[in-house]
């Protein structure tokens, strides 16, 4: 289960290692599973993502989270730490293995109550959400960002932020596409359509962080958007 994208940096490996090591460690159970995870080699958010988004949801305060790719239920535990008392997050995942894994990290932190793992496609189950949500943090298969755009764009509010993990391919993204290997450039291609999109829109405002892999964050400026 190693991602092999997370020990490609794409900046200084020192630097890489200064955060992830030295930035303030979870605390509790939570702060167990993710050192459990990275022991174990599972894929979760690495260090310097977590402090990044406890630090981000600490002054977004929002009420109603989706996230779409639950794995083992680490980052929708993380991020259910921030949403209130009467806050929710939703989780999307459709591997049996991830969901089995996510039910017992949530009822091991007793998350149950706290969030919603619904199970299948994400293509599938978007289009039936109603619910508004200030944040959305997507973190799943890289080639369906850019079909899963629009549903994520509708469902987040106005001023809402979709934030959007592994974006920089461990900084192949650049590279022409006739140097990436042929089972990667299907990715590649819809990886940079999907930057290209968010990027350029004149009523979405993005940013890019060296976090991991590389982060987007994209808010929404109008009510409806075109793509």
């Amino acid at each position: 289960m190693r991602n092999e994208m997370m020990h490609r940096p794409v900046v200084k490996e020192e630097l890489v290692a200064f955060m992830r090591e030295r930035q303030k460690k979870l605390s509790g159970e939570l702060g167990v599973v993710e050192e459990e995870a990275h022991r174990d080699g599972v894929p979760v958010i690495p260090h310097e993502t977590v402090v990044f988004l406890q630090f981000f949801l600490g002054q977004l305060k929002p009420k109603n989270i989706l996230e779409i790719g639950a794995a083992i239920g680490f980052s929708s535990s993380l991020m259910a730490q921030y949403v209130g008392e009467d806050g929710h997050v939703t989780t999307i995942d459709r591997f049996d293995v991830m969901i089995r894994k996510a039910k017992k990290t949530y009822e091991r932190l007793g998350l149950t109550d706290k969030v919603t793992l619904l199970e299948g496609q994400a293509a599938d189950i978007l289009p039936e959400l109603k619910d508004e949500y200030d944040f959305i943090f997507m973190d799943s298969a890289k080639s369906k960002y850019i079909e899963f755009l629009p549903e994520c764009l509708r469902l987040l509010k106005v001023g809402g932020v979709l934030m959007v993990d592994d974006v920089f391919q461990g900084g192949t993204i650049l590279e022409p596409v006739e140097d990436i290997p042929r089972s990667k450039r299907a990715i590649h291609r819809k990886l940079n359509e999907f930057l290209d999109t968010v990027m350029s829109h004149p009523d979405l405002t993005s940013s890019l962080l060296p976090l991991g892999d590389g982060v987007i964050m994209i808010t929404k400026e109008k009510e409806t958007i075109e793509l």
